[in-house]
């Protein structure tokens, strides 16, 4: 196992939402939500000029002259607009291949990356593509770059789908010679220069406006009588083509019997060829952009589905933990008048590991003894080893009940075990050096004790700096996430984590379980995790209450997280087999580490994707969607974190912080468990990350000392 933490994967992480940023923006140039070019109909359009009016549907303009062509006698030009579409062009080509007809196919770019298979067997079966630009932009109204730009995509997707290049254009929106603008006949001019035949029609039938299958027809046959060619425009995508289809049906059943042909375009005009075979290094490219855009219609859909889903785990997830809580409440909360039950209250030994807590280890030590905690209890502070005056502060306190044990730095599970060895009592409270209690903690954190069933008791941690931004972002996620969660664990006795700050346990099951391990960065999750497998309960006690001393810049509070993600995981890679056994260790695996496994990893893991999806939704799309669902997700959060609050007897004045947290802080927590699922990946070792105290306790006054 390497040691050191993975640093190139930044890198990585960065090119990885770069390119899911491209691939949004590259599937929304390809639907129309970014860089949608706007449509103009002026109420009196300016015309093209007369000769181009009065000419034929098709117009050559190589060399600069135009030349206008019409369709010879009984011949047809089937043409269709606006594919290929996966459900109506294979319906539109069995028509064609019953009666041995042809047409020319005017395809989108994008729909032609997207259905590269389909593009092939429209031309497998002889018939022809031509292009109608890569978004069905309006080229009358498209800058010259960006109209350049449509047709150079679609030659590049026909290249890559098909290996071939097309001669032939329609410009979106166009229709017959005498219906050009001037404006659509610049644009004409622009795609001839480049070497595009433009293509208009003589029969427009408008069925994407579904007139009805006859209307279609009746359209189409319009200069049957006379016995003239026409080319009739169709199509074969956008929307319901039902009718369309049962109209190419009839045309050809009607005038094939007379003498009429339907073939290409090209055919038809005794034009060369529209498919020109392209090169290997064309066909290279165009593949990549067929690669890309099926690949970001792709994502783009399963984000859309991964959105959805998240968003319905997390109020499924929110509406558990509120019911949850409601039941923890009913069971285990007594009246107010309700007089604690008298002893025997059993003897304790309160073990405060402590490694560099010079700045707060004298509050600690003195809220401990400032108890009203009935029955004998001693206090064992176990310097880890520290490098400034945390054992001199202890020794200097001089209070009765205390005893100082010095030992080289070996980790705070080696303190840990150290205490408990040298503890006199049955009962081990297990408190971090940064904690402070309040009077009646002890009395509250052992009283679940009594119950021999329980093996452990977590207590209620609150942060004590709560000022700030950062800090009150923190205490409600305490409040909100933490306590909430142990609730819920609480009543499906699936507890996850007995918090180092707050613990009681029995020493008899520490005993048993092989004492506090050492092997993860996690001990207090690992241990709690064992514990329960063993079939003890674990059980959360609200009124516990004790005052921690939490991050005070975003640095250090990314360093604690990061060691408490990578070690919670840890934990549950090495308690996995629970997932499969029985009893009470697989009723934990399969409640718990399922829980933590989608809503602690998966979820997170993919929410920085979600969140750009959303942001894209916000700028590009429709922005109402997103700021409603963000407005629901952020209401139904502060309903429920007013409920938390409650329950903990807390203001909810912090509350206002809390839509300003979806914008730094998840986010900040979302990188967290990406980096810790990283360095796993890559087999790297995390060392433990010191938090820096600021001293919040340290001004606390001397309290009388109280030995019980």
């Amino acid at each position: 196992m390497r040691r050191g933490e993975p640093r190139g994967h930044w890198i990585l992480l960065l090119l990885g939402g770069l390119a899911l940023t491209v691939l949004l923006l590259l599937d929304g140039y390809a639907h129309g939500a970014v860089g949608e070019a706007p449509r103009k109909d002026p109420a009196h359009p300016v015309p093209a000029p007369s000769q181009i009016t009065s000419g034929g549907p098709v117009l050559n303009l190589a060399g600069g002259t135009p030349h206008s062509l019409r369709t010879p006698a009984k011949t047809i030009a089937l043409t269709f607009d606006d594919g290929p579409d996966p459900k109506w062009t294979p319906r539109i080509l069995d028509v064609l291949r019953r009666h041995g007809a042809h047409g020319t196919f005017f395809a989108v770019g994008a729909h032609i990356a997207e259905n590269p298979g389909l593009t092939r067997r429209i031309l497998r079966e002889g018939n022809e593509i031509g292009s109608h630009t890569y978004t069905h932009v309006d080229l009358a109204t498209a800058p010259a770059w960006r109209a350049r730009l449509e047709l150079d995509l679609t030659q590049r997707a026909l290249a890559g789908a098909a290996g071939v290049h097309t001669r032939l254009m329609r410009m979106p929106y166009s229709s017959v010679p005498d219906g050009l603008t001037a404006p659509e006949w610049r644009a004409a001019e622009r795609a001839g220069k480049d070497g595009y035949v433009v293509v208009l029609t003589d029969r427009d039938t408008e069925d994407w406006q579904r007139p009805g299958t006859e209307k279609i027809v009746e359209t189409a046959l319009a200069a049957e009588r006379r016995g003239q060619g026409a080319v009739v425009m169709l199509h074969d995508a956008g929307g319901d083509r039902a009718e369309t289809v049962a109209a190419v049906e009839q045309i050809i059943d009607r005038l094939q019997p007379r003498g009429y042909r339907f073939t290409t375009l090209s055919q038809a005009m005794r034009m060369p060829a529209a498919d020109i075979a392209v090169p290997g290094r064309e066909k290279a490219i165009g593949w990549t952009l067929v690669a890309a855009q099926r690949t970001a219609s792709s994502l783009t859909g399963w984000l859309g589905v991964l959105f959805g889903a998240a968003g319905v785990l997390y109020v499924l997830r929110l509406v558990l933990l509120l019911f949850f809580a409601h039941v923890h409440v009913r069971r285990v909360r007594r009246p107010p008048d309700r007089p604690v039950p008298p002893g025997p209250y059993p003897d304790l030994s309160v073990i405060v590991p402590a490694y560099n807590e010079e700045a707060g280890i004298a509050a600690t030590v003195r809220s401990l003894l400032d108890t009203d905690y009935p029955g004998a209890f001693e206090v064992i502070v176990v310097d880890d080893g520290s490098a400034d005056r945390t054992a001199a502060i202890v020794e200097g306190l001089a209070l009765p009940g205390v005893r100082l044990l010095r030992k080289p730095n070996g980790g705070k599970p080696s303190a840990l075990n150290a205490g408990a060895a040298a503890a006199r009592t049955e009962i081990l409270v297990l408190v971090d050096g940064d904690t402070v209690f309040q009077r009646d903690t002890l009395r509250h954190l052992v009283a679940p004790l009594a119950d021999p069933r329980v093996g452990a008791v977590s207590g209620n941690t609150k942060v004590a700096n709560r000022g700030g931004l950062l800090g009150r972002w923190q205490h409600i996620e305490y409040v909100i996430g933490f306590n909430l969660d142990r609730r819920m664990f609480d009543v499906l006795q699936c507890m996850p984590t007995v918090p180092g700050a707050i613990g009681a346990f029995r020493r008899p099951v520490l005993a048993r379980v092989g004492g506090v391990p050492s092997d993860t960065l996690a001990e207090d999750t690992d241990l709690t995790m064992v514990i329960c497998r063993s079939g003890h309960r674990v059980v959360y006690e609200e009124k516990a209450i004790a005052w921690t001393e939490a991050p005070s810049s975003l640095r250090q509070l990314w360093r604690q997280r990061y060691r408490w993600c990578y070690g919670t995981m840890q934990a549950m890679w090495k308690h996995r087999r629970s997932l499969i056994e029985g009893g009470a260790s697989g009723r934990f695996g399969r409640r718990c580490l399922t829980y933590l496994a989608v809503f602690q990893v998966l979820l997170p893991l993919f929410a920085p994707a979600v969140d750009l999806f959303a942001l894209f939704g916000l700028i590009f799309l429709n922005p109402l969607e997103p700021i409603l669902l963000w407005a629901g997700f952020t209401a139904a959060q502060t309903a429920a974190g007013a409920y938390a609050l409650w329950l903990d007897g807390e203001r909810i004045r912090p509350l206002w912080a809390l839509p300003l947290q979806q914008f730094v802080y998840r986010q900040l927590m979302y990188l967290v468990v990406v980096q810790s699922v990283v360095t796993a990946l890559l087999g790297s070792r995390l060392g433990w990350h010191t938090i820096r105290r600021t001293g919040t306790f340290s001004d606390v006054p001397p309290q009388p000392a109280s030995t019980g």
